[in-house]
């Protein structure tokens, strides 16, 4: 039982990978600057959630967390 919790759990977490890459890329293929943030505010945060399923990557979770924190206090910040 535990071996398939592990599984799903690795399988879940590749398609939050999978989720925020096409946010971040998406993000780029944008031109209004608060739809940028916003987009990739939603990639960051799959990343964030990527990495804790992965394993607690922190590499790719810390960096994300920061960029998440930037563009939320410019969505604010511009709000």
């Amino acid at each position: 039982m535990r071996l398939k919790i592990n599984i799903m759990t690795h399988e879940i977490a590749s398609y939050f990978g999978y989720a925020a890459s096409f946010f971040i890329i998406l993000s780029f293929l944008l031109k209004d600057l608060r739809k940028i943030r916003l987009i990739n505010l939603i990639g960051c945060l799959f990343f964030v959630i990527y990495g804790v399923f992965s394993g607690m990557l922190w590499p790719i979770i810390i960096p994300n967390a920061i960029l998440c924190f930037i563009q939320i206090y410019h969505l604010i910040k511009k709000g």
